[in-house]
């Protein structure tokens, strides 16, 4: 019998609603700080500032209850974002009440969630190499470091899997013509840099989680003769 646990059900909702919400906020604005980074505008579309927490949530599912669990959870992210793009989409289509259209307007709706099933098929793409790189990278270097260095373990499989997920989302997106082929190569660089410097900034907070959790669980998964296929489902 699989064996329950007290938290993973709510890391679950957590890590699904931080991905539901960047999605949605990633449509919505792009920041301009104001300020630039090696000739680059620092520049981050809206949903980044919670995008990054994702990766986090993902590191400590990884870390405690391992890679099979992770996996489970990663595809219940990647569902849950078809079926929100899916019916943003069918509500943006279905013509609009006429009181309605008078005072918001179908542009209104289409200038700020009209290209989101865009953002969700760059992000979908994005999200599965990305999380599966993070969550790989995470297993497999507590097995080579014997469950030591629980600080490299979180940001070097961030540092790998947000370069991927960064990278392909925002080419992808570009492509598709969500965001100006002019802003992709600066929107790639500030994003990284700040997503990257999310995790290392919340390490201390990601390792005291960590190791409460270990304890209230009493679980700490070793990957060592797991499968990493990333479409198998069994756990």
């Amino acid at each position: 019998m699989e064996r329950r646990y007290k938290y993973i059900d709510l890391i679950t909702v957590l890590f699904v609603t931080v991905l539901l919400l960047s999605n949605i906020l990633s449509s919505a604005k792009i920041i301009d700080l104001g300020v630039s980074l090696l000739g680059l505008q620092f520049i981050f579309d809206a949903g980044t500032l919670v995008f990054p927490i994702s990766y986090i949530f993902g590191d400590v599912l990884t870390e405690i209850y391992g890679y099979r669990r992770s996996r489970r959870v990663i595809w219940s992210g990647f569902f849950a974002t078809a079926l929100m793009a899916f019916f943003v989409w069918l509500a943006g289509v279905l013509p609009g009440e006429s009181l309605w259209l008078e005072t918001v307007g179908q542009s209104a709706y289409d200038a700020v969630l009209g290209s989101i099933w865009k953002l969700a098929i760059a992000s979908l793409v994005a999200y599965f190499f990305g999380e599966f790189v993070n969550s790989y990278v995470l297993a497999r270097m507590k097995v080579l470091m014997h469950g030591r260095w629980l600080w490299a373990r979180t940001i070097g499989s961030t540092i790998a899997g947000q370069g991927v997920d960064t990278t392909v989302f925002f080419v992808i997106a570009t492509a598709l013509g969500v965001f100006p082929i002019e802003l992709m190569l600066s929107l790639i660089v500030s994003n990284y840099i700040f997503k990257v410097s999310i995790e290392v900034i919340f390490t201390p907070i990601t390792l005291r989680v960590i190791r409460w959790l270990k304890t209230s669980e009493q679980e700490d998964v070793y990957d060592h003769n797991t499968n990493f296929n990333p479409f198998r489902f069994d756990v």
